[in-house]
Order: C-alpha cells, then sequence, then structure tokens
C-alpha cells in the first residue's frame, strides 16, 4: 500500500503548540538506546545559542525521523526546486548536526 493512501491518526494540537518555535541551530546526540536533539536559536547579538526545545527519540524513530525528511525534502525540491545550502549566505551558521554521545 502506498503511504499517501494511509489513513493518517488524528492528534491533538494544542494553539501554544502549533505556533511553532523558531530554530536556526541544531545539536544532536546519542547513546546506546536513544537519540536527543537540542533544537536551539543563535540570534545576532546573543552571547550563545538558546536551546528551545529539547526531543528525545529512540534510536527506531530517529531513523524514521531520517526517512520521513528525506522524503519530505525530495517532495519538496520537485515542486520547489534544489535547496542550495550555499545561497543564504547568512551570518548564523547552518544546522550543526553533529553526533556524540549523550
Amino acid at each position: 500500500m502506498n503511504t499517501e493512501n494511509k489513513k493518517i491518526a488524528e492528534i491533538a494540537l494544542s494553539e501554544e503548540v502549533a505556533k511553532g518555535i523558531y530554530s536556526n541551530l541544531a545539536f544532536i546526540a546519542h547513546s546506546s538506546s536513544e537519540f536527543v536533539v537540542d533544537f536551539a536559536q543563535m540570534l545576532p547579538g546573543m552571547p550563545k545559542p538558546t536551546v528551545k526545545s529539547r526531543i528525545i527519540l529512540t534510536a527506531e524513530h530517529a531513523k524514521r525521523l531520517l526517512l520521513a525528511l528525506q522524503d519530505n525534502v525530495k517532495k519538496y525540491e520537485a515542486q520547489f526546486g534544489t535547496i542550495d545550502l550555499e545561497q543564504n549566505q547568512n551570518p548564523i551558521p547552518p544546522l550543526p548536526f553533529g553526533h556524540g554521545e549523550a
């Protein structure tokens, strides 16, 4: 069965969560049982980044997230064109997707 034909479960989304949180920086760490992703903001004039949200995932869910993001980027680029990581020369550095031990 095509994933687009699958029924998507209904989710609860509070008004506060629906507003979202801006992040231009992410720190990723892992242990043998989980991945930890800290989403942060680094803005001009701020001495250091501020973590705004921490998401903790099992290794299996981290891989599912990776695959879902890859699929969505592919669909985005098919609709809007290739995402050029060098195009936006913003003084804020790109997301430093690193790895480490949590």
